[in-house]
């Protein structure tokens, strides 16, 4: 009973998060994951990203080797947002 509990937590904290995507140069990108201070950084082919206070931050400019977080390749990314 405590995973669905959990899941349906995590489903309605899903539906109230924020659509919103920011692109960064790589530059920029780098120091607001010094900022962030993010677990971990998701890779997706070109693209290098993570959630932040409602945001998701990304670039294509970076390699994995620019992080010092571990970098979980995905399989997909979407532009899929969740509406009530």
């Amino acid at each position: 009973m405590a995973v669905a509990g959990g899941t349906a937590a995590a489903v309605a904290a899903t539906q109230h998060a924020s659509s919103y995507r920011v692109k960064f140069r790589r530059k920029e990108f780098l120091r607001l994951v010094e900022i962030a201070k993010p677990k971990i950084i998701y890779h997706r082919r070109r693209m290098h990203f993570f959630a932040f206070d409602g945001f998701v931050m990304y670039t294509f400019e970076c390699e994995n080797s620019d992080f010092s977080q571990p970098v979980l390749e995905t399989i997909e990314f979407s532009n899929y947002t969740w509406s009530e």
